[in-house]
């Protein structure tokens, strides 16, 4: 098994599993120890005191990390006209209507963003049952159906995220990469960490956050301690 092997030895050594660590000196000791051949990613891990089930217990939002994610994000658009154009322009990797939609019926799906304008919708909502599984399906409280398509591709290849909790209320976002500063990473984990505690929906009782942690792709994970991360108040505060 991978996760016991030398590598992951050697990074979980002087750690401690049960200690509450500072953002600061969390990251400081993530990035130290990703020592895998490759650029890993920074990832977080929300365990969350919410029922997905329920629909009023929903957590899914988008965030632009201050310093990007470090990852190439494909961004397929669904336009016609002068909009699939702006797409072009501003760096989409496939653009389309109904050739696009025939394509992804065909189970060629090569791409980590949609996005579509509103006029398209009738097209991609047949694609509900493909799309859907893996959190494609364009939305517009996610900024993904909309007019501004050059905008929100140039979002979604900008470093934005989208968070969304998964079975068990569980959230899985990556903040950064391994070569990012020290700093450029403190900022994003605590950029993502605001923007999910502001996402808690009506419905969650109890403790939101009930554990948060940080790792990298080949390394173990340490819990954060948040108390000391403020939360920007919402605009209505």
């Amino acid at each position: 098994m991978i996760m016991a092997g030398k590598r992951y030895k050697a990074a979980a050594k002087g750690l401690d599993r049960n200690k509450f660590y500072s953002v600061e000196e969390a990251v400081k000791l993530v990035k130290e120890r990703a020592k895998a051949k490759f650029d890993e990613t920074i990832e977080m891990a929300f365990n969350l005191g919410i029922d997905p089930k329920h629909a009023d217990q929903n957590v899914r939002g988008v965030i632009s990390l201050p310093h990007g994610t470090g990852k190439t994000v494909r961004v397929a658009v669904f336009a016609k006209g002068e909009k699939a154009e702006a797409a072009k322009k501003a760096g989409a990797d496939l653009v389309g209507a109904d050739d696009l939609a025939e394509k992804v019926q065909a189970g060629q799906m090569d791409f980590d963003r949609v996005i579509a304008s509103p006029d398209m919708m009738v097209t991609v909502g047949k694609l509900g049952k493909v799309l859907g599984p893996r959190g494609l399906m364009p939305n517009p409280k996610l900024g993904t159906v909309t007019n501004d398509i050059a905008e929100a591709v140039k979002a979604a290849k900008g470093g934005q995220v989208e968070y969304r909790a998964q079975k068990e209320g569980i959230v899985h976002a990556g903040v950064g990469k391994a070569s990012f500063s020290e700093q450029a990473l403190v900022e994003n984990v605590k950029a993502l960490i605001n923007a999910v505690s502001r996402a808690k929906p009506a419905g969650a009782k109890g403790t939101y956050m009930k554990k948060v942690s940080i790792s990298s792709t080949m390394g173990p994970g340490l819990k954060l301690d948040i108390s000391a991360v403020a939360v920007a108040p919402t605009a209505a505060e």
